[in-house]
């Protein structure tokens, strides 16, 4: 690593008008001192915007700002003029063949919380290189920036945590919340994903640690959907954890204290809300990300008329199951009003889902009692009943409860309700057992099983369990991703129904539209734009939705279909309306490749002749 003294001496010239205030100093500091302070002051991320002002960068800066860092694709002629000339080997290489050298350093590591960190490294010296190499190798890196290696990552963060990748705003912080905010030095955010740790994927109260969803969320919005890294800002609101093993745990890096709840917490919450807008605008997007069932429902419903604010673990989650549904109506020939519904689970992912498996009922013309009376659910209790003795019916569930006797063992619920679609959202790993599934398949021809529970390891079941115990007719997809499945000669291959087919889109187009708020419709939208994507070929393989290498395509076709409804619903605030959609929002993605490191130059025009007068004598003009 280069040191630091030497890199000011360097540059010498770029560094004067800092020597210039050590006249000022106190005799009593060494001028060497205070240069070399005034160097280290400006630091890691020195550029912020989307303009680089090039009196304000240093020729240093291009190394030290991973915005600006280019590794050794920086030409010589840039080299030289920038004043880091000596400061790298000399070797010249492409981006491209920096992105060979990626895969073969990321694929030297078998254990995938190495390859997180490598990643992680790379994103802090290079984000350029970073965001191309993730974008265009989704499918081997998107197990290992999201679900579910992120899991792990959160797990283990008090022991990896290397610089800060977002904001911590802790419940001690209260009354100065937005003094916290004015700490972020990007002035341009857009984009918030905000999380308190409370449920952490299928983990559970995971506390400060859950830092690593919103950065992983955050970096799937530049990846996929060319949303600009800057106007990105991962959120972790740190009001304890009731997490024993993390409280006694030395390496937690959070609060050391029990949760904060009640009238305290929403009071808490609300002024984060505010500062947010202070800071950012009324117009900046922000999405909630696991928080605590209790919460999640309320918050959301609080805030959605008030603020430009979703709930991706509600809303993303069922945009991406009602796709995998609507493309699941190409192999049954049947419409949603012919399905009976029934879901394990009754959190915020499974209600979600109902509540716009509704939705989308209603549109095609069934009635909302009738569309309500398709959906059977099971909590920890039993099956939601308006008789039952035992748990509740409170918020969002009584929707979904049913005038029989009440159950609670999951295979008779299967056997007397004989669903033709069972949805999996408990974090209860092996929930559907052999018996279920094959229930499954003795009541319908082509049985929809959908096990959505992440990480891997909290499935309902595997996809060969699925397979196995249906005699292979199954159509199946899942929250994390499993490896294909052979049966007899021919293997599956299946889809993963992954929130980030949905929310780098919707993003996308709330974010270019400045949308004030975001309904339900929206999520709609972007649930028939992926299910429009799924190819026969896709289908055939045993997928409900197309291939992680095509996302980007989705997600701009989500972007449009969201833009075209704000503007039809009167929500958008960026004015006139483009008449070109599609390429209005290519003009606005973030540039994956590199871009000249020099100040732009051009040349004037020959100056006219003209003659002067003589100079005159200052004294003269006195007189």
């Amino acid at each position: 690593m280069f040191s630091r003294p030497s890199l000011c001496g360097n540059l010498g010239k770029l560094c004067r008008s800092g020597t210039a205030a050590v006249t000022s100093t106190p005799t009593t500091t060494p001028p060497a001192l205070s240069a070399l302070a005034l160097c280290d002051a400006r630091g890691y991320h020195e550029v912020v915007g989307d303009i680089i002002c090039p009196s304000q960068v240093r020729g240093i800066d291009h190394i030290r700002d991973p915005r600006l860092n280019k590794g050794l694709a920086f030409t010589l002629e840039e080299r030289q003029v920038l004043g880091i000339h000596g400061l790298q080997p000399a070797r010249f290489k492409t981006q491209e063949e920096q992105l060979q050298l990626c895969k073969i350093a990321v694929n030297r590591y078998t254990e995938p919380l190495n390859k997180y960190l490598y990643l992680s490294d790379l994103h802090d010296r290079n984000e350029r290189l970073f965001f191309r190499f993730l974008s265009e190798n989704i499918e081997d890196l998107m197990p290992i920036v999201y679900t579910p290696t992120v899991g792990l990552a959160c797990q283990r963060f008090g022991l990896i945590y290397r610089r800060p990748h977002g904001l911590f705003v802790t419940f001690n912080d209260r009354g100065h919340i937005f003094d916290v905010m004015k700490n972020w030095p990007e002035p341009n955010v857009r984009a918030i994903c905000v999380t308190d740790g409370e449920r952490i994927l299928g983990l559970g109260d995971l506390g400060a640690c859950g830092m690593g969803i919103p950065v992983g969320k955050l970096a799937l919005y530049t990846a996929l959907a060319g949303i600009k890294p800057h106007q990105c800002l991962p959120i972790v609101v740190d009001v304890g954890t009731n997490n024993i093993d993390l409280l006694e745990d030395p390496l937690y890096v959070g609060l050391r204290q029990k949760r904060v709840v009640g009238r305290e917490y929403d009071d808490f919450i609300d002024e984060f809300m505010e500062a947010v807008v202070k800071r950012y605008g009324q117009n900046t997007l922000i999405q909630f990300e696991d928080f605590g069932n209790h919460n999640a429902f309320r918050f959301l419903d609080k805030y959605r008329n008030t603020y430009c604010t979703f709930n991706d673990d509600i809303q993303g989650t069922a945009a991406v199951a009602v796709a995998g549904l609507y493309a699941s109506k190409r192999i049954t020939g049947k419409s949603f009003k012919e399905y009976t519904f029934l879901f394990a689970g009754a959190g915020e992912a499974a209600i979600g889902i109902a509540d716009l498996v509704v939705k989308g009922m209603v549109a095609e013309g069934v009635p909302i009692e009738e569309a309500y009376s398709r959906i059977f659910m099971v909590d920890i209790d039993g099956l939601l009943t308006t008789s039952r003795n035992v748990g509740n019916l409170d918020g969002h569930k009584v929707n979904y409860a049913k005038d029989i006797e009440p159950m609670q063992d999951l295979e008779q619920i299967v056997s007397t309700v004989k669903p033709s679609v069972l949805i999996g959202a408990s974090a209860c790993a092996g929930l559907f057992t052999p018996k279920i599934l094959r229930t499954m398949a003795d009541n319908n021809e082509r049985p929809i099983i959908f096990a959505l529970s992440n990480p891997t390891s909290k499935a309902e079941c595997t996809a060969e369990e699925a397979y196995h115990n249906t005699d292979a007719r199954v159509i199946f997809s899942s929250g994390s991703p499993f490896p294909p499945v052979v049966v007899g000669n021919k293997t599956y291959y299946p889809g993963q129904g992954n929130n980030a087919y949905i929310f780098p889109g919707v993003g996308l187009g709330v974010i270019c539209t400045g949308t004030h708020h975001i309904p339900d419709d929206m999520f709609l939208i972007a649930a028939q734009e992926l299910a429009n994507f799924v190819e026969p070929a896709d289908i055939e393989r045993g997928s409900l939705y197309p291939p992680l290498s095509s996302i980007r395509d989705v997600s701009m076709n989500i972007a449009i279909g969201v833009t075209k409804c704000a503007y039809d619903k009167g929500l958008a605030s960026t004015y006139p309306e483009p008449q070109d959609t599609r390429k209005w929002l290519e003009d606005q993605l973030y540039n994956f490749n590199y871009e000249c490191s020099m100040p732009v130059t051009w040349t004037w025009p020959r100056m006219p002749y003209i003659k002067t007068r003589e100079e005159s004598p200052l004294i003269a003009a006195i007189k």
